[in-house]
């Protein structure tokens, strides 16, 4: 019965196919405290600056906070969306710059994990939204549970926030292992978050690909060296993002520059560039005929 909802829903995706594109791009990092939310929203932002319409997907289905860090309201959020209380189109926020927010759920452990029929109502939701989208970024929850690794292995881009501490590395290094060895993600983006300067962000980087080289078939590109900079820290106690507070700060002109660099990245011509394909890829576990990304 399962199988056949998923079935349904999945061609009721195929038939919303719009022309254009879909930049699906998934910010993850291992373990909390690095930076991603920051990270996601400075980028959804400098997008929206550019003319982009952009979606943020508040993915930590268990603990979110991307509303709260806007200083936005929600009176609804993803929860009640797969709950059947409301439809998607009903609980998303307008952010900054017209940037589209879609919440997730605080402090409801179920929210975490969902089931296969959850899962089919996430796609349901998605088939019935009417916002044409150019960037989607989903802003994943800490650790390696099923939906993290579901969203990293959906999406086109796959961006992994470190900073420099031990835990944060193999934190780091765990999620690209299970992603590479088990889900065939081959290529990994990293940002080097709160680092003092570029050189302590390359070692950064060095430190993660000396073992991710050694042990794993996973092809990482540094694409930002983040400074650290206390305008953060004044941004979120105002709710507001570094990039819209204060532009001009160190951080803000390292995440504009990520923005810029993300945009450019490529879309694919395939139904894999498509926003319902992104959804669909959540529902399915891979196989071994599966075609690993970057081929």
């Amino acid at each position: 019965m399962i199988e056949n909802m998923m079935h349904d829903q999945a061609s009721g995706l195929r038939r919303m196919t719009k022309l254009s594109s879909t930049k699906v791009i998934t910010v993850t990092g291992g373990k909390g405290g690095v930076g991603k939310t920051n990270v996601t929203l400075s980028m959804a932002i400098s997008m929206a600056r550019q003319g982009k319409k952009v979606m943020v997907l508040d993915a930590d289905l268990g603990l979110a906070n991307v509303d709260v860090m806007l200083g936005l309201r929600s009176g609804r959020n993803l929860s009640h969306v797969l709950a059947g209380q409301c439809d998607l189109q009903d609980v998303i926020l307008e952010g900054p710059y017209g940037v589209k927010i879609i919440p997730g759920s605080s402090g409801t452990q179920k929210m975490a994990e969902l089931s296969p029929a959850q899962h089919a109502g996430l796609i349901r939701a998605f088939g019935n939204l009417q916002d044409d989208i150019d960037v989607l970024l989903v802003d994943t929850a800490a650790g390696i549970s099923d939906m993290v690794l579901s969203f990293a292995r959906a999406a086109q881009d796959v961006l992994v926030v470190v900073c420099d501490e031990p835990t944060s590395i193999t934190d780091a290094y765990a999620l690209i292992k299970v992603l590479s060895r088990e889900y065939d993600v081959q290529r990994f983006k990293i940002v080097a978050n709160m680092v003092r300067s570029y050189r302590e962000g390359r070692d950064l980087f060095t430190k993660l690909t000396r073992v991710t080289e050694r042990f794993l078939d996973a092809n990482l590109e540094l694409v930002a060296c983040v400074p650290l900079d206390d305008r953060v820290r004044q941004a979120v106690k105002r709710q507001k993002i570094v990039v819209d507070a204060f532009p001009r700060s160190p951080a803000a002109l390292a995440l504009t520059a990520l923005s810029n660099k993300a945009l450019t990245w490529p879309v694919p011509h395939n139904p894999g560039g498509h926003l319902e394909f992104f959804v669909e890829r959540l529902l399915v576990k891979p196989t071994s005929s599966e075609v690993p990304r970057g081929e």
